[in-house]
């Protein structure tokens, strides 16, 4: 079976507070993204890399991976104006059977393990989300009236999120619509369940100030 990874790196700097594109942000002196391809070069699977980077920043990310001497094969893919169409164009290179991981370029501690489990049981199963239970007490807000909701039956999703191939071109021939918050509800919209499997604390996005703090002490740890 052949693996592929489809990084996501198409965000701005704005809630980072930064006028640096977050993915390219350094955490312990090494670019985020270059955090991210590492571990999923590293894992087992082996996946193909494919990083959807907008056309405005394929040259700085060039000069990044000479900077660092950053020599991880991946293939650059041109990102989209949303998120769906970054991921469409990533799938539309890709051709035969496979399985396709879709993971945040701003979750780079996610580890080798969740990676190479999260492959094979898409492979088993044809889609996998990973996510972890809230911790919180959660409420609902709709029409100005608030209900709590039972937090054991809430989960937070991350990435990766890993599909088969099929199922991934199948559902990107939609066009696109502003609920497609992410790939799952994209896959989902065609009426194919959604598999939770658990995700881990330590993988975060990062996409405030705290966070890329948090993340540097995680690693350090």
């Amino acid at each position: 079976m052949k693996y592929y990874a489809i990084i996501v790196a198409g965000g701005s700097g704005s809630r980072m507070q930064a006028e640096t594109p977050k993915q390219f942000l350094l955490l312990n002196n090494l670019p985020i993204l270059m955090h991210t391809i590492k571990a999923f070069a590293e894992c087992d699977t082996k996946p193909t890399i494919l990083l959807a980077l907008s056309t405005d920043q394929q040259q700085n990310w060039s000069q990044l991976c000479q900077t660092y001497n950053f020599t991880i094969p991946h293939i650059i893919i041109n990102g989209g104006t949303q998120r769906f169409y970054s991921v469409k164009n990533a799938i539309d290179k890709v051709d035969g059977k496979g399985i396709v991981a879709i993971h945040d370029a701003v979750r780079p501690l996610i580890s080798k393990k969740l990676i190479d489990f999260s492959f094979k049981k898409a492979e088993e199963i044809g889609c996998v989300v990973t996510a972890v239970q809230s911790s919180d007490s959660v409420r609902l807000l709709s029409e100005g009236k608030t209900s709590a909701l039972k937090r054991d039956e809430v989960y937070l999703v991350q990435t990766p999120q890993v599909f088969d191939l099929s199922i991934l071109k199948e559902a990107y021939k939609q066009e696109y619509n502003e609920h497609f918050t992410d790939d799952a509800s994209v896959v989902e919209s065609l009426g194919r369940e959604i598999n939770i499997i658990a995700g881990e604390r330590n993988n975060i996005k990062i996409t405030f100030p705290f966070d890329l703090l948090l993340a540097e002490l995680l690693m350090s740890s």
